[in-house]
Formats: structure tokens, C-alpha cells, sequence
């Protein structure tokens, strides 16, 4: 998938990637991306593989006795030189279903690490190559030798189910690059001279080009307001949950939205040195990094390997010594074709498959199955603040009286009154407040609004301002509550009220910090916003924070977290927040997020619920779990098989007969899909 932070969240992984357009899920298929073959690591591949392989291997089935055996099993059908016919289809199969396998083989030699790719494809190939030995020698010499045809064909069969079913639990994700670039406008209406208007590609903006930008425009390219005055809406890209005023001499961000004013800015910078570019180089910095997953489907495969190779090394010798080469060589094969894993190629996806289900039940999309083992090892979590675990949203907090003359109520009318033509979201917010208190506002004769200032206006030939604390200039007596933005209402001069504005908590936030602390994970707020909203809702909270925080601060944040051996896991909506999304171990976007955010991320949670990150930690622990128990009964198997397989116990007339063989892989196989569908979340 495109995000490559899928590619390198494998630390066996490899750098030579043929673009980065798709599906990279690790662990038993990890090494499948190696060099332009990754293609195949898209479901949609693994879906159709698998569909064209599944008439071809079960027709081998058919045709091919169980282990070798004469048993006429009912699904069984042999006829004069149906040992043939499965030869040509097994000869088909190998290059067209087993071609993942081997590539993915040959990625992890290069690595020198072979797992789950490297013991599938030696089991392939071994059954395969004396399948084939045996059907010639019974047409040469007349000697009936066991074919292992059964055994491959469901052995491709089942290795492409379970990757299938994990590409089609973890379904696809999208690119963070692309998302981004689709911020900026296509065109941008340049001011020639004679100020007329041309349209012209973004692309071929320069310095010092004149733009206009009119309302609800996105602003084309980084630059310097020199005329008009508005408000933008900079929350994707700086995570400041207000529109903020902007005139004459501001800056303004390339990718930001204006929003009712037009604006005529001069280009400032455009290109790699741009706002976005920059955030767009950290995301690729970013998912350059190798991940610190430690993989262990990936390493038990590894262990199985190295087992049944030297198992099998042992076996050859030995039973050459005690017997002859035929049973020397029947032994061998039979060990390193019962040393394939069967339940291994399905312990994962199924598990995975289970958890998506869940996750998707309650809104949480997991994109990289690391994602679990990495959140069950996490021990620090950074937070943004506006979004996450505020509404982002300004609601009145509280409106204080400072003139015996007026109550709560009549303070309330006036501001709603005098806010009546505002669009402004404070303005907003005071107009809900009312209408929630059933407070009708008073009917001003005019409004109007002062830049900078606030607002003035006259109502039964008074004149009233709604200025900010800045503006009035004067202490106020009244309680400050944390990280709140405060208007002041005066008569003449003179204060009578003032209102407390703030971006409210969410109500599983605090219950979200107790949690992260029992799970040992440290959380700490990161945010683009001002110390003192920071420190209100930290200190609310309880927790460490850190404010004024620009997408390059919190990247360092996460790089000097990981640099002291933490791992962290962030939660972010925002296109400041996507590099560090992408650079974290486990990146989580929320909400109404953005594209960008939701594409650089490992994790994305519909709804903007600090309760749906707490649901995920706990999906994330029983997957984990879940996950190693399978693993254990998946190799279970494999180590009362490969030692029975050798002749171990021959001496003492104790033998695995294949088809037990087969029966023991069948079970550990069902034991491994039961197991699975136990996984559940608590209400």
C-alpha cells in the first residue's frame, strides 16, 4: 500500500521497492515486495491468483492419492495417466500460484533472513520436484513411487486463501503524496499588470507574482496579503482550531481556505520550499524509516526453517546409513513437506480477518497488522490537542456579571444581540449559547464590526462594544478558566459582563488518560495552539505538554522520543499532524481527519472519540494475543510432525503414515480457525 510506511515498518525489509503503489503487508508475506514484484501484494491480485489457481490445484487433488496412498478415498478419481495429467497441472501451478512464494524467497535470502516465503517454498518445490521424479520413475523402471501432488496442491491453495483474506481484511490504503497535492488548487488567478485576471497552472507560479484568492478558494501558493482583508481557515495545516483574521502585510499558507473576503497575496515562496513541500518531504522522510516491528509470524517461520532443514539433513544421512537412497530420500521429502505450515498460512489472516470485523464494527480501520504487536509495546503516546481531545469547536464556558445592574440572562441578549450579523465562530458560538438558554436577543438598531477591535452597536440609543480582553485594556474580577478566550461587553466604557469562550474537552478524554497510564503508555498533548489553551487542558488532564507546536516541532518531538528507545504511538487529524503520523511506530488518524492524515497513518478512527483510541488499545492487546496463540498451535503441530516425518521413533515401529501426517496438519488448521473467531471486544 501505498503508504510506504508499510513498506519499511518491516524491519527485515528492503529499500529497492518498484514504486510505491502497493499493498505491502508484512510477515508471512512480507518479502513479497521485493523489486518491481509487488504488484502482487494488492488483494485484488491475491483474489485473482488464488480464484485461477483453486479449479487447477483442486483438479490436481482429485486426480492425486493422499500422501501417496491406495486408500480410494471418496474425492478421489485416478485413471491411466492421470499421474500425467497432475504432473502438467502441477507444472502450471508452481510458475503461476507459486510465483509469490518464490519471489517473496528470494527477498528474504537477500536479506538473509528466510521465513515464512522461504519453508512455503521449499515445501512447494520439494513435493513438487519428486512428484515428478516419482511419475517418471513409475513410467521407466515400473517402480511405484509416492507422489506428493495432494499435498502440494493445498499446501498453494491454502498459503493464497490466507494471504487473500488478510489483503481483503486490511483493504487498501491511500496515497498520503497524492491527498496532500490536492489541497493546492490546480490554477491560480494571476493579477497581470493591467490588472486583468489570468489563469494559470500552479505549477508555473514565481516570487513575486501577484494572486487574487476569492472566498471559499484554496490559497494557491505561500505568500504576503497586499490587499483585502478575510478570515482563513489554516486548521488543516496548522491544527489552530479558529479561523484567524488576516489583512494587509499577513502571511498566508499555501493549501489554507479563505474564507469571505477576496485577497489578493504576492507569492512568497512556491515549490520545494512552500509549507506544504515541506510537510509533503517530512512524509517521505518519514516513510523511509525502517519500523522497529519485530515480526513474529516472520521469526517462528524462521525458526521452522532452519528446524526442518537441518531435521531433514539429518534424516538423509541417517536413513541412507540404515537403509538405502530410496528410503533416505522418501523420509527426507516426507519431513520437509510436513514441515510446511498449513495452520501457519491461516493463523494470522484469520485472526486479522476477526479483528477487522470488530474494528470496523466500532469504526476503527487498521491498515498494517504490525500495528497491533508495536501498539502492545508502546510505552508513550503524543496527543494533539484541538480535535482529539477537545470538540474543536468554541462554546460559551461561562458568562460572568460585573454590574449589579445586569443579570446573566440580560448580558446574554445584549451579546447575542449585538453578535446577530457576525459569521464569526465566536459569534456563532454566543447565538447557540442563547438559543439553548431560551434567551432571545434584543433587537439592535445597528451592528457593526470593528477590525481588530470587535464588535459596536447601538440598541435603544445606547452603544455597546463586545471587545476582546486585549482591546479593553482593564483587569476584570472574574474566574479564568483554563485555555478560555474571553469578550468583554461595555456600556460607555464601562465593563458589565464578559463571557468565557472556550474549545471544550471531550468526555472520554480524562477517562482516555487513565487508561494509556494503567497500560504503562505516557500520553503527552502536543499542539499548534497558544500556551495558555495548552496548559488549560493539560492541566485538566494531567498530563505533559507541549505547545506552539509546528508539524516540524512534533516530528523532532517523535524523533527524540524514538531516539531514546521509546515507542510511540500519535494521534493526529491533521495535515500538520501527517509526518508525524508517518514517522511514528504506530500512526493514528481521527475523525474527520484529513485525506492526508488518514493516508500517512496506520490507523484510522472514524469518529473523533477519545472512548474509540481506548477501544483500539484494547483490540490491539487481544489481537496480539490472540495472534501468539495461534502461532503456538500453528508451529505446535510442525514440532511433533518433522521429528515423527524423520523416522524418529521407526525403531521402536512408531511412524507418522502421511496421511496421519495429514490429518495432525488438518487439525492444527481447525484448532488455529476456532481459536480466531474467539476474539471479541467488551461492551
Amino acid at each position: 500500500m501505498s503508504k510506504d510506511k508499510q513498506h519499511h515498518h518491516d524491519h527485515h525489509n528492503h529499500h529497492d521497492h518498484g514504486g510505491h503503489d502497493h499493498h505491502d503487508h508484512h510477515d508471512h508475506h512480507e518479502h513479497m515486495d521485493n523489486g518491481d514484484h509487488g504488484h502482487h501484494h494488492h488483494h485484488g491480485d491475491f483474489k485473482q491468483i488464488f480464484l485461477r489457481s483453486l479449479p487447477i490445484g483442486l483438479i490436481i487433488m482429485w486426480f492425486s492419492p493422499l500422501m501417496g496412498l491406495d486408500i480410494p478415498f471418496p474425492f478421489q478419481y485416478t485413471f491411466p495417466y492421470s499421474d500425467i495429467l497432475a504432473t502438467v497441472l502441477s507444472t502450471f501451478l508452481i510458475f503461476y500460484g507459486g510465483k509469490p512464494f518464490f519471489q517473496g524467497a528470494v527477498g528474504e535470502f537477500k536479506e538473509k533472513s528466510p521465513g515464512m516465503m522461504a519453508l512455503v517454498s521449499l515445501g512447494l518445490g520439494v513435493s513438487y520436484l519428486y512428484s515428478v521424479y516419482a511419475v517418471i520413475m513409475r513410467y521407466v523402471t515400473g517402480e511405484y513411487l509416492m507422489d506428493f501432488y495432494f499435498e502440494f496442491a493445498s499446501l498453494i491453495l491454502i498459503m493464497l486463501l490466507g494471504h487473500w483474506i488478510e489483503m481483503v481484511a486490511l483493504g487498501n490504503a491511500g496515497d498520503a503524496q497524492a491527498s496532500l497535492a490536492k489541497l493546492l488548487p490546480k490554477e491560480a488567478q494571476v493579477v497581470l499588470q493591467d490588472d486583468s485576471i489570468e489563469q494559470r497552472p500552479v505549477t508555473e507560479l514565481k516570487v513575486g507574482d501577484t494572486v487574487r484568492v476569492q472566498a471559499g478558494e484554496n490559497i494557491p501558493a505561500d505568500g504576503e496579503i497586499i490587499r483585502g482583508t478575510s478570515r482563513v481557515n489554516e486548521a488543516l495545516l496548522t491544527g489552530e482550531s479558529k479561523p484567524i483574521d488576516k489583512s494587509v502585510g499577513d502571511t498566508a499558507i499555501g493549501g489554507s481556505t479563505n474564507g469571505q473576503g477576496t485577497l489578493f497575496i504576492k507569492v512568497s515562496q512556491t515549490g520545494d520550499s512552500s509549507f506544504l513541500s515541506q510537510v509533503q518531504s517530512l512524509v517521505t522522510e518519514a516513510q523511509g524509516n525502517p519500523s522497529r516491528a519485530e515480526n513474529r509470524a516472520h521469526q517462528v517461520a524462521s525458526w521452522l526453517f532452519y528446524i526442518a532443514l537441518g531435521v531433514a539433513l539429518v534424516t538423509f544421512v541417517a536413513w541412507w546409513a540404515i537403509a538405502d537412497l530410496q528410503t533416505s530420500i522418501s523420509y527426507t521429502v516426507t519431513t520437509l513437506v510436513i514441515a510446511c505450515p498449513h495452520a501457519l498460512g491461516l493463523a494470522i489472516p484469520l485472526v486479522i480477518s476477526r479483528s477487522t470485523s470488530l474494528g470496523a464494527n466500532r469504526g476503527l480501520l487498521v491498515k498494517d497488522r504490525e500495528v497491533y504487536e508495536l501498539t502492545t509495546k508502546s510505552d508513550t503516546m503524543i496527543l494533539d490537542k484541538t480535535g482529539t481531545l477537545t470538540t474543536g469547536e468554541f462554546k460559551v464556558l461561562a458568562i460572568d456579571s460585573l454590574s449589579s445592574d445586569y443579570n446573566e440572562d440580560e448580558l446574554l441578549a445584549i451579546m447575542a444581540g449585538i453578535e446577530g450579523g457576525s459569521s464569526h465562530p465566536i459569534a456563532q458560538s454566543i447565538i447557540e449559547y442563547a438559543s439553548e438558554e431560551n434567551v432571545n436577543p434584543v433587537d439592535f438598531t445597528s451592528t457593526e464590526v470593528v477590525s481588530g477591535e470587535g464588535v459596536v452597536g447601538t440598541y435603544q440609543d445606547t452603544e455597546y462594544k463586545l471587545v476582546s480582553q486585549k482591546v479593553y485594556g482593564k483587569s476584570i474580577d472574574i474566574e479564568i478558566l483554563p485555555g478560555a478566550t474571553i469578550s468583554i461587553l461595555t456600556k460607555d466604557g464601562e465593563a458589565l459582563g464578559a463571557v468565557s469562550l472556550g474549545d471544550e474537552l471531550k468526555e472520554t478524554s480524562k477517562e482516555l488518560m487513565t487508561i494509556l497510564k494503567d497500560k504503562g503508555i505516557t500520553p503527552i498533548m502536543a499542539t499548534g495552539d497558544n500556551e495558555n489553551a495548552a496548559k488549560g487542558v493539560a492541566g485538566t488532564l494531567g498530563i505533559d505538554y507541549r505547545a506552539n507546536q509546528s508539524p516540524q516541532d512534533k516530528y523532532d518531538l517523535i524523533k527524540s522520543l524514538q531516539s531514546e528507545g521509546k515507542t510511540v504511538i500519535m494521534v493526529g487529524d491533521g495535515v500538520n499532524d501527517a509526518p508525524s503520523l508517518a514517522l511514528a511506530d504506530v500512526g493514528v488518524a481521527i475523525g474527520a481527519g484529513t485525506q492526508v492524515a488518514i493516508d500517512s497513518a496506520d490507523v484510522v478512527l472514524t469518529q473523533s472519540e477519545p472512548g474509540d483510541i481506548e477501544s483500539f488499545i484494547e483490540l490491539s492487546f487481544k489481537t496480539n494475543s490472540k495472534m501468539n496463540q495461534n502461532l503456538l498451535w500453528g508451529a505446535g503441530y510442525n514440532f511433533i510432525a518433522i521429528p515423527l516425518a524423520a523416522g524418529l521413533l521407526a525403531p521402536i515401529g512408531i511412524t507418522i503414515s502421511p496421511a496421519l501426517g495429514a490429518i495432525l496438519m488438518t487439525l492444527s488448521t481447525i484448532i488455529v480457525a476456532m481459536n480466531a473467531l474467539t476474539l471479541n471486544l467488551d461492551d
